[in-house]
């Protein structure tokens, strides 16, 4: 199995969890419980923490308004998003009329600058002509919002594109594959926009919009590093034969899985021409090797233009992001992959301690990281849908 959908960690990260030895046929489950746990996160928390372009539509009047005419809303200038979280609007349409990006206040505006980079609601500028209301013929769907949407949409480079990627292309090649791994979201040609009316803060059209390709890391696949093993490390069947010196033009990176023979390895760190390793990763077997070629997991297998994206070509050297999860969410996503794999290897029946001191496992832990999550990311009551 690979995966097929963007997860708030990835396949590496749950093999290096505590109390976890990943055996030749884990994949599978890691890859099944990385994508239970996003939707088990999104389920929990009420909200997506990923990026959407995307057209998205309200009624205006609302249905069943507050306001003293009934559909009227009492603030007919406010357009509450409710469970549409914000991040950059790039067009807004009234009954068919264009709204201008310097005629909108996304609120609230200090967000961004207290490290929750989103929006929950648009008012019009009153100071403005500008109006919902434009003489639409029903009230159904007439407010059209094109934005880019979720729970921020910044990205961190992670490495760089080992050779040129074309439109059509399904996998690529990268040049350090210990940052990013099968369930990670990455971004090809990131970067910000010109905002359309950039002097205008606190207007929606001060805000650049995100540029790029988002792409999903499917599988991964081992590809050569040029490189070759030398010296006396990591020749003999032993887990404490660790140390792994090599010859040719090029490096390994503290975080990358490779190959040796048939042996897969983890590097822990990398100091000069020498790597310390984790023998036998993966649930591969020990083996002794002489002058064995190395092979790093560099060649992702990708699905293209993802989000409201559309597929591009990208040069050699050119930088790979990745996009910036929340870290809490990223453990609880870990935490959650832990906890499935380990139930999952005890029938769902994993105890604790031995004898007459054994007992279920309580998964306090899990309980406290959905605590501080629902603390930090929740969105407060239910998604509902809500009068105006």
């Amino acid at each position: 199995m690979t995966i097929w959908q963007m997860c708030y960690s990835n396949r590496y990260e749950a093999q290096r969890g505590v109390g976890f030895h990943p055996g030749v046929d884990a994949n599978t489950a890691i890859d099944r419980a990385l994508m239970t746990a996003k939707e088990t996160i999104e389920g929990g928390l009420k909200r997506r923490f990923y990026p959407s372009d995307d057209t998205r539509f309200w009624d205006w009047p609302p249905q069943g308004g507050s306001g003293p005419s009934g559909g009227t809303p009492a603030d007919p200038w406010r357009l509450p998003l409710d469970d549409n979280d914000l991040v950059c609007l790039t067009a807004m349409v009234a009954g068919g009329l264009t709204i201008g990006l310097d005629q909108l206040f996304p609120y609230p505006w200090s967000n961004p600058a207290k490290g929750r980079p989103y929006f929950t609601a648009l008012e019009i500028d009153r100071s403005t002509s500008a109006s919902f209301g434009n003489y639409q013929q029903t009230p159904q769907q007439s407010l059209a919002a094109t934005a880019t949407w979720g729970y921020g949409a910044d990205a961190d480079p992670v490495s760089q594109l080992a050779a040129d990627v074309g439109t059509s292309d399904t996998t690529i090649t990268v040049t350090d594959g210990s940052q990013a791994g099968p369930g990670d979201l990455i971004v090809l040609g990131f970067a910000r926009g010109s905002a359309p009316f950039p002097g205008s803060a606190p207007h929606a059209g001060a805000i650049a919009p995100y540029l790029g390709e988002r792409v999903v890391i499917a599988d991964a696949t081992p590809v050569s590093t040029g490189l070759t093993q030398s010296g006396s490390g990591v020749t003999t069947a032993e887990d404490s034969d660790q140390a792994l010196t090599w010859t040719g033009t090029g490096s390994l990176t503290a975080g990358e899985v490779i190959t040796l023979d048939q042996e897969d390895m983890f590097i822990e760190k990398v100091l000069g021409g020498s790597a310390t390793v984790r023998r036998a990763f993966n649930g591969t077997t020990l083996a002794s090797h002489s002058s064995a070629a190395i092979w790093a997991m560099r060649q992702w297998t990708v699905i293209r233009a993802q989000l409201g994206t559309t597929p591009g070509t990208y040069s050699a050297a050119a930088q790979v992001c990745r996009h910036r999860v929340p870290q809490l969410i990223r453990d609880l996503s870990g935490a959650e992959v832990t906890n499935q794999l380990l139930q999952e290897g005890s029938g769902y029946a994993r105890m604790v301690g031995s004898g007459e001191n054994a007992a279920p496992a309580p998964g306090i832990a899990l309980v406290d990281k959905w605590a501080e999550a629902r603390q930090a990311h929740g969105r407060a009551g239910k998604a509902r849908q809500r009068a105006v």
